[in-house]
Order: C-alpha cells, then sequence, then structure tokens
C-alpha cells in the first residue's frame, strides 16, 4: 500500500519536459520542511499497487508518468516501478535527493533544498541526475558544482505576494544571465491555471 495524495492528467509545467502530456502520482509526506513550500501533499489516501495501475491507465496516450509528493523516494519501490513499467510509459521522478533512487527510473529530477530554511533536515546524498532543478532565492550556485547534471534549471520561488514574486523572478533572470550554463524554469501551470 502506498500514500497517495493525488493521481491526476495535465502538462508537466516546468524543466526540461514542460508541455508533455503527463500523469502525475502525488506521494503524500517529505522528511524536509522548506519554508517556502507550496504543496499541499499531506493528505492521503492508501492505496494497492493494481488501484495505482488502474489510476495511471485511465490516462492512455499519456506517454510519461511524474513521480512527486511531497517526497516519493520515501516511498517508490523496484515493485511500483515494475508495475509501472508494464503500462508502456517513462517514469520521471522529482526528488530533493536525500534518499538513493530504486533502478527503473527513466529521468531524474533532482531539486535539493540544502541551505534553504527547512531544507538541511536531511543532507542531499545524490550526485548525479538527469536534470538539476533548482529553485532560486539569490543563494551562490557553485554550491551545486558537485552535482553532474546534462541539464541545469533556475526557477524563481513563488511566493504569494506580487511584489516579492517579481523580485525573484529578476533575481533568476539575472542569475542565468551571469551564469549561461544555467537555463530559466518558470512554473508554466501557474501561467496556463493547470495543475
Amino acid at each position: 500500500m502506498y500514500p497517495i495524495n493525488e493521481i491526476f492528467y495535465s502538462l508537466q509545467g516546468e524543466g526540461h519536459n514542460t508541455g508533455i502530456a503527463s500523469v502525475f502520482i502525488r506521494f503524500s509526506g517529505c522528511n524536509l520542511r522548506c519554508a517556502f513550500c507550496d504543496t499541499e501533499h499531506q493528505s492521503h489516501v492508501m492505496m494497492s499497487l493494481p488501484q495505482i495501475v488502474d489510476e495511471v491507465m485511465k490516462f492512455p496516450d499519456a506517454q510519461l508518468i511524474i513521480l512527486t509528493g511531497g517526497e516519493p523516494s520515501l516511498y517508490v519501490d523496484v515493485p511500483l516501478l515494475k508495475a509501472l513499467h508494464m503500462t508502456g510509459k517513462k517514469i520521471a521522478i522529482e526528488t530533493n535527493g536525500t534518499r538513493p533512487l530504486q533502478p527503473g527510473i527513466d529521468w531524474v529530477t533532482l531539486s535539493p533544498k540544502f541551505g534553504f530554511p527547512g531544507g538541511d533536515i536531511v543532507p542531499c546524498v545524490m550526485d548525479r541526475c538527469d536534470e538539476l532543478k533548482v529553485v532560486y532565492l539569490g543563494q551562490d550556485l557553485s554550491q551545486y558544482d558537485n552535482i553532474t547534471a546534462e541539464h541545469r534549471f533556475l526557477q524563481p520561488c513563488f511566493v504569494p505576494d506580487e511584489e516579492q514574486r517579481q523580485i525573484n523572478i529578476q533575481r533568476c533572470v539575472d542569475a542565468v544571465l551571469q551564469n549561461p550554463r544555467w537555463r530559466l524554469s518558470l512554473q508554466t501551470h501557474r501561467f496556463l491555471g493547470i495543475r
């Protein structure tokens, strides 16, 4: 049984796979307490492996399954990954990197939270990923130099206050201009008003 917050079909809104129609499996719970977390992931229902697969197969045309949270690595295991691969879809995970991942994941998005209040509770143990996606609040980017990633994205931290949000966006744009090995990632699902 797995603690599932929600399973839904939408477009990936951020990072390298932006715009791809995907089935999202959001797990409940996280081992960090980041001050800026904007995801409602605490509530859940316990679902069996067949129930999860049945929900995923309600969206047969989706080519990608995105395991997210909370922190999905707390729960994702080999039986789940094998069952999800049987659907014929690719599997991606969005993780804070504080736990080693199970084999069988096709795309790893690492979003480390060290250096933030509540993000240092557990250290990041990963040093390799397909995509490094950093929520940017002006921190020193050299702290991520030891992480090997094919793609590096900076994403402005979303906050409810419009003035501060614009400051965060400009700060992020400036950082990418000064560090062109990074690319800007925007949460396009927010602009589109989708999940």
